[in-house]
This record gives structure tokens, C-alpha cells and sequence, in this order.
């Protein structure tokens, strides 16, 4: 089975920088799109940054964030600068997956990581 962990979280103060990592493991053919997404509480989950043939970014995040893959390491990061209050969530990493012995793509997410910006 194809897990993905995270790390990498934890509490900063506004204007400081964190690197969260996520990694997949498993009996893994490829993988596609790998990203992060975010959920504060009372709030939907947004993406944060998505990596494919491209990057994506919502402009909420646009110029801070930056992702980024190891494909060797079949881990994706997350580079988060100028970090904001309102970036505190809990942080989910994301990827399509085809497993070796599958034959289509599945979308699996990791357990989440606690990202809290202070003031």
C-alpha cells in the first residue's frame, strides 16, 4: 500500500520561514501531481501549491510559497516564507499515484501537519 507522511510542521513567528516535506512509500510505478493543501478550522480545504508538468499557486500564497519535488525520493516540499497568521492550518500533502500493480492513477493523501504562525 502507498502511504504519504508528513513533516515539518510546527509553530513559527509571523514573518519566519518552514519547510514541510512529505514523502510516499509504497509499491509505487509513478507518480503525476503531487501538492499541498491546507485547512484552518471552520474553514473548506484549500490548495496551496500543486506540481506537475507546472507549478500552481492561489495568489494568496503566490511569491512565499514554493514547492518542489525529488522524484529520486518520491518527496515533495513545501518552502513557506514570509509567513503570515492566517497561514496557520493544518497542512495536507497530496499526490496521484499509480501503484505497480495498478493500472490507473489514485489520489492519496497524507495525515496532516500543524503549521501555527504567532504574532
Amino acid at each position: 500500500q502507498v502511504q504519504l507522511v508528513e513533516s515539518g510542521g510546527g509553530l513559527v513567528q509571523a514573518g519566519g520561514s518552514l519547510r514541510l516535506s512529505c514523502a510516499a512509500s509504497g509499491s509505487i510505478f509513478s507518480i503525476n501531481v503531487m501538492g499541498w493543501y491546507r485547512q484552518a478550522p471552520g474553514k473548506q480545504r484549500e490548495l496551496v501549491a500543486a506540481i506537475g508538468g507546472s507549478t500552481t499557486y492561489p495568489d494568496s500564497v503566490k511569491g512565499r510559497f514554493t514547492i518542489s519535488r525529488d522524484n529520486a525520493k518520491n518527496t515533495v516540499y513545501l518552502q513557506m516564507n514570509s509567513l503570515k497568521p492566517e497561514d496557520t492550518a493544518v497542512y495536507y500533502c497530496y499526490a496521484s499515484i499509480m501503484g505497480s500493480r495498478d493500472a490507473s492513477s489514485y489520489g492519496y493523501w497524507g495525515q496532516g501537519t500543524q503549521v501555527t504562525v504567532s504574532s
